[in-house]
Parts: C-alpha cells; sequence; structure tokens
C-alpha cells in the first residue's frame, strides 16, 4: 500500500468511527422503524416455531422409558449448527443476487428448504417415533440437525438485516423483537407438538367426551426488496475469501479474544439447571403434561419481560444488565436444587403420584424466574452484540459473536446431560457389589428381591459444581465486561483494505 491510498484508509477509518461514536451517542427513537420491527418479530417468530419444536423433543422422548440419558445427549447434538454457522457466516455476507437483495437471496430459499424438511418429517415422524418401543433417535437426530443448520443460517440472514434494516441508535431493539418473536413461535411448537397431540390433555382440557390421541399430531404439525440503512462509506463489498480472512481479522481483536473466551465460559454456572432440571423433573414423577402446560404459560411471562427491560437494553450500557441477573440466577440455582430434592417427598403419596394444588405454584414461580433471568441475560447479550458489531460486515461479525454465545449454551449442555450418569451411582440394596449399570445387573437385583438404590445423585454433584465454577466466572469476567461496553464503537472497528473500484 502506498502511502496516499494509506493516508485515505485511515481518513476513511476515521470518517466511518466518527459517524458511528456520533450516532451511538444518540438516543432510541423509532420514528420510521416500527414497520421494520414488526417484520423482524414476524422473521424471529418463525425461527421459533422450529427452535420450540427441538426444545419440546427431549421432553417428548423422555417420557418414553426406553430412552435413557445417552440417548438424550445424542439428540442434544441438534442444537450444535447454531454454534456452528459461523462457518458459512462468510458465504451468506459474500455470495447475493443483488436484484433480489442481500439477505433475501439467502431467506427465501432457506424458508423453501425448511418447509421441504418439515414435509418429509410428516411422511416419517410416526415411523420414528412410535407410540411404543424405541424411538429412532439417529434418524431423528439426524433430519432434526439439518432442519436446524437451515434454521441457523436464517438466524445469519436476520440478525446480520437486523444491523442495517434499523437505524443506529435503533439496533438495541433488535434482540427486543428476537426475545418476543422467538417466545411467539416457541408457544406454537409447543401447544401443537406436545399439549394437543396428548390424549390426557386433550379428553381432560379440549373434550367435551374422551377419545383416542391428542386433538393434533406430530405428522400433521409439520405439514402445516430490502431496506439498509447504512450510510454510502459504510457499504463494502468483499469476495468470499476476503470474507474468511475477515473471521481472523476479528479475532485478532484483543477485546474480541476476552469476549469470546467469557461467552464460551459464561454457561457453565447453570449448564446443570438449563440442560438437566426438566427432565429430572420427569424422572421425579411430574407428568410431561404437566411441565409443558406451565412452560407455556411461562412463555407468556418471557414475552413480556423483554418490554419491561427494552429501556435498559436497548441503551448505550446493556451489559449492566448481564451482570446484575448473573449472580441472582447463580444463586437461583440453590432454589431449584433445593426444589427439586424435594419434589419426590412432596408429590409422591403411599407410592402414589398426587400432586397437591400448591406445588403446581411452586413450580411455575421456580421456572418462571429461571426463564426470565435467562431471557433478559440473553437480551442484553445480543443488544451489546448489536452495537458492537461492524455494520460493513454484519453477517460475519454478528454471527461471530452469536456463534460463540450458542456455542456456550451448546457444549455445556451436552455435557451436562453426558455426564449425569457418570457422576450418578447406583447398588443393589441386597448386593454391594451390583452397581446396576446394566438391565442384566437390574434383573440379578430383582431376583434377590432387591431394588436399585441410587447412592449418589450426579444431578446434584453436577449443580453445586457447575455453581461453585459460576461465581469464579462471575468473579474473573464482572470488571472485564463492564469496561467493554464503555469504549466506543470504533474500539470494535476492523480495519482492512478497502476494494478499489
Amino acid at each position: 500500500m502506498t502511502v496516499p491510498q494509506l493516508e485515505e484508509e485511515l481518513e476513511n477509518l476515521t470518517t466511518l468511527a466518527v459517524v458511528n461514536d456520533s450516532n451511538s451517542a444518540e438516543k432510541p427513537n423509532l420514528k420510521g422503524d416500527w414497520l421494520n420491527l414488526l417484520l423482524l418479530l414476524l422473521l424471529y417468530a418463525m425461527q421459533g416455531i422450529l427452535f420450540g419444536l427441538a426444545m419440546a423433543m427431549p421432553i417428548i422422548l423422555q417420557s418414553n422409558k426406553n430412552v435413557t440419558y445417552k440417548d438424550q445427549a445424542l439428540f442434544s447434538l441438534v442444537e450444535w449448527p447454531y454454534s456452528l454457522k459461523l462457518i458459512w457466516a462468510p458465504l451468506v455476507d459474500s455470495l447475493y443476487v443483488q436484484k433480489i437483495g442481500r439477505r433475501k437471496s439467502w431467506l427465501i430459499p432457506v424458508q423453501y428448504s425448511i418447509g421441504a424438511c418439515f414435509i418429509y418429517m410428516a411422511g416419517n415422524i410416526d415411523e420414528w417415533l412410535p407410540e411404543t418401543g424405541k424411538p429412532d433417535i439417529l434418524k431423528l437426530s439426524s433430519v432434526f440437525f439439518v432442519t436446524k443448520m437451515l434454521a441457523a443460517t436464517q438466524f445469519i440472514v436476520v440478525d446480520s438485516w437486523a444491523l442495517t434494516m434499523l437505524k443506529k441508535n435503533n439496533v438495541g431493539y433488535a434482540s427486543t423483537c428476537y426475545a418476543i418473536g422467538i417466545v411467539m413461535g416457541m408457544m406454537i411448537s409447543y401447544l401443537c407438538s406436545v399439549l394437543l397431540t396428548t390424549e390426557d390433555f386433550s379428553n381432560k382440557y379440549l373434550r367435551f367426551s374422551a377419545d383416542v390421541g391428542g386433538v393434533f399430531t406430530m405428522k400433521c404439525f409439520f405439514y402445516v426488496l430490502e431496506k439498509d440503512n447504512r450510510l454510502e462509506e459504510d457499504c463494502v463489498k468483499l469476495n468470499i475469501v476476503q470474507n474468511y480472512s475477515l473471521l481472523w481479522d476479528i479475532l485478532k481483536l484483543p477485546s474480541i479474544q476476552l469476549l469470546v473466551i467469557s461467552m464460551v465460559t459464561a454457561k457453565i454456572g447453570f449448564a446443570a439447571t438449563d440442560g438437566v432440571s426438566i427432565l429430572k423433573l420427569m424422572d421425579a414423577g411430574v407428568p410431561k403434561e404437566t411441565i409443558m402446560a406451565i412452560k407455556t404459560t411461562i412463555l407468556v411471562v418471557k414475552m413480556i419481560s423483554p418490554l419491561a427491560v427494552a429501556k435498559y437494553t436497548s441503551g448505550p450500557k446493556p451489559i449492566t444488565v448481564y451482570l446484575t441477573s448473573t449472580p441472582i440466577r447463580l444463586l437461583w440455582n440453590v432454589s431449584i436444587f433445593a426444589f427439586l430434592y424435594y419434589t419426590p417427598k412432596l408429590i409422591n403419596k403411599n407410592g402414589f403420584v398426587n400432586i397437591p394444588i400448591y406445588y403446581y405454584g411452586l413450580l411455575l414461580f421456580i421456572l418462571s424466574i429461571h426463564g426470565i433471568l435467562n431471557q433478559i441475560m440473553t437480551i442484553s447479550s445480543l443488544a451489546f452484540f448489536s452495537r458492537i458489531s461492524d455494520t460493513r460486515f454484519g453477517g460475519t461479525y454478528m454471527t461471530l459473536l452469536t456463534t460463540f454465545y450458542n456455542l456456550g449454551a451448546s457444549w455445556t449442555s451436552s455435557v451436562a446431560i453426558g455426564m449425569i450418569d457418570f457422576l450418578t451411582f447406583i447398588q443393589c440394596s441386597l448386593d454391594d457389589k451390583n452397581n446396576c449399570s446394566t438391565p442384566n445387573l437390574k434383573n440379578m437385583c430383582k431376583t434377590l428381591d432387591g431394588d436399585c438404590v441410587v447412592i449418589v445423585n450426579g444431578y446434584y454433584v453436577e449443580m453445586a459444581v457447575c455453581t461453585i465454577i459460576g461465581v469464579i466466572w462471575f468473579c474473573i469476567f464482572r470488571n472485564i465486561l463492564k469496561k467493554f461496553q464503555n469504549k466506543g464503537p470504533s474500539h470494535w472497528l476492523v480495519n482492512i483494505k478497502r476494494p478499489r473500484k
């Protein structure tokens, strides 16, 4: 690069920094952005349908006695595309048809592909998920994984589009649209995939006379010009190679490196709570219909909570909200720990499950607080990512940040579920050497008129360890993240050579 070119490049970067810094100082003003917010809300709601379906599936599987925690760990891998989408994010940023639109070039085929996957699942779901017998976990996981890859691609498109669709001073509201839209889609998924497909729930609440099956089936469920607010100097066209090299340029920023480390490890403190607690409630005897009815009710609360904190998450310091919520959520781990520990005693009477009315209230309260705290932390994180992302390369930059954030949830959840059996110790009540680890050993214990008794419950061990690690994480990263949000947008810009016309 020659000296004049270098001077021009520095001048361009300085101009862009001043523009971004001045825009970031403006207060949010939604005038002229309402239609864009509604569009974002709709797009995120469409993604929430698949998101909620994948979250409901482990509960459906857990109700089958033939499904083990190893099977659940295998199915949990369907969440990994959200953590791997960084691999193809540069393609989304660099390959598109100009006449169709930079984002719609991907959004339209992805939507059609997801629809094709739903039709394929509709024709095979009864075989993969039979009412009796062991589900085909491998096929279910494979198809859901592909569908999740498509949904992850749509996330790349919508997240990056939000950065340029909204005015710079309104990008913080993108996370609010995300939170509300995802919950709306999840509510549809929960209602259709679990509650409306359940015979007991349908007969009790939806029918005048008892009938076989739910009012809805899983098979039926599956059948079921871009505006750009960027300034001219913000628009940079990169080819595929440049977009992939851009990932490295972003990761070379020292602050990004620390931010990535913090996001990948942030969910360790909540791994047992998020990944295993609901499954343990079902193991304790709480019916899946009860859990799903309560979770559906909680979704309504989670739709309202983003509005309550929007004033703070859309402001200049959303990480403050995140850091305030973290110790409260870690403390809430203790409440969930105690609640699950006493659940068998509260709902079992004379060997039969008999759930008292007050238990429903406690369950709703416990899960509501947990869900709201998780929601607030997610919104504040995404709002911060929206503010620091370089809008010149929105798809790649935003996807890099959200990928590592999702990776933090994916790997901790998979490890938490997979480690339960390893940390749990069981032995036959009449034979200390029999650990009841196989069906044959369990049968041998029964022939002696003994029972396989849990000596050490791996869930409680895991919960304690995760909470301690979470406290350590908070002490390490609290001040680091506070300093990050005080840095202006120019601090996060990527210094690259602009392509010559």
